[in-house]
């Protein structure tokens, strides 16, 4: 199978993997033909990218950090979670705030699960899913992100929990922030930056509640705002005097929605997004734990279609754990856009191919 941006699929094109509704349900499913009107649905709900069929990349499948089952899962508790703390004053809901923490501790399990299995798998998150879904699903790749960093670490299994849940679960505040601020516009207002910002105590409010989950996991709504440098919210807190858990999700947050296509602007490629991380390091975040997350980050995941600057175009068929900026690419298009009757592989890790260099992904 091979990724493309949704203006290169055309009709007739065979959908390889699946397209999520904000619940984690099935919206396109495996294996359907691509009517024009199906695409301009796609375009329409938000989705900028999709995994179509090809003959010449048939052998090429991408391994998600997860499995379908347990991203729907986790992407149906966040839902169901969310959408039920949603127009509610928070006031008036302490006294029967529901039960959550135990759903979400058997969530991050099959997380953990998932990701314990796939230890050596380079993170490639694909972002099928509509517009109207970010927030669910965000919650779950920024909670693969962090569980990602946190066995990078050797965390034992109640500091993954612990973290994990807090991953999941810290952009709970915004459930209390009016709708219609949620990533509408590029600039806010004095009123509304100051209304958004404060989602961030709510959501500790809301998690700390719970008798079932951790103060350090509340702490990772309060913080993933601050930054290292001290620029951030609601604290201005500095370096370590943000928790750890916090720094960790405050980049996976940043990194996935960097990749992820928003109202206002199209999504950053992999690598474009890794690039603002690593510029930004012990600036905004703390740079050791930035390394390792960049680490087990696939700048040009398996299946991403690319230019070289040789005008050839290719699919990324292998990545390379020693230098993630030097896959193997199988060359489909030749630098005068001819077709390349008989794909052939080259690795641009290897000697010879050293001054290839991936220059877009499309």
């Amino acid at each position: 199978m091979r990724k493309l941006h949704i203006s290169s699929v055309k009709p007739g094109d065979i959908v390889a993997r699946s397209v999520f509704l904000e619940n984690g349900n099935v919206l396109l499913g495996l294996g359907v033909e691509l009517t024009q009107r199906y695409i301009d649905r796609l375009v329409q709900l938000g989705i900028d990218t999709i995994y179509i069929q090809d003959k010449h990349t048939e052998d090429i499948i991408p391994e998600e950090a997860i499995r379908d089952e347990t991203r729907k899962d986790a992407v149906d508790a966040v839902y169901k979670t969310m959408t039920g703390l949603m127009d509610q004053p928070l006031v008036k809901r302490r006294t029967s705030l529901p039960d959550f923490g135990s759903t979400f501790q058997m969530v991050f399990k099959e997380i953990i699960t998932d990701l314990s299995s796939r230890r050596d798998v380079l993170v490639n998150l694909s972002h099928l899913h509509v517009l109207d879904g970010y927030f669910f699903h965000h919650a779950v790749n920024v909670a693969v992100l962090a569980g990602v960093v946190g066995l990078a670490k050797g965390y034992n299994q109640q500091q993954l929990m612990d973290l994990g849940i807090g991953a999941l679960l810290f952009d709970i505040g915004m459930t209390q922030v009016p709708k219609e601020l949620w990533g509408q516009k590029l600039e806010l207002n004095a009123e509304e930056r100051k209304r958004i910002q404060y989602h961030t105590e709510e959501g500790f409010n809301i998690l700390r509640g719970q008798y079932n989950i951790s103060v350090v996991s509340a702490h990772c709504a309060l913080q993933h705002h601050e930054r290292y440098d001290g620029t951030g919210y609601p604290r201005q807190l500095t370096d370590t005097n943000i928790h750890e858990y916090a720094r960790i999700v405050a980049i996976a947050d940043v990194y996935d929605a960097l990749i992820s296509p928003r109202p206002f602007r199209n999504s950053f490629s992999p690598s474009d997004a890794t690039e603002f991380l690593f510029a930004t390091g012990n600036s905004y975040f703390d740079l050791d734990l930035l390394k390792l997350f960049l680490q087990h980050v696939a700048i040009y995941p398996v299946a991403s279609t690319v230019r070289l600057n040789t005008g050839q175009v290719g699919v990324v068929s292998q990545v390379n754990s020693l230098a993630v900026n030097r896959p193997t690419i199988r060359i489909l298009q030749e630098p005068d856009g001819a077709n390349v009757a008989s794909p052939y592989e080259i690795n641009l890790y290897e000697k010879e191919w050293m001054s290839v260099t991936i220059v877009q992904t499309m």
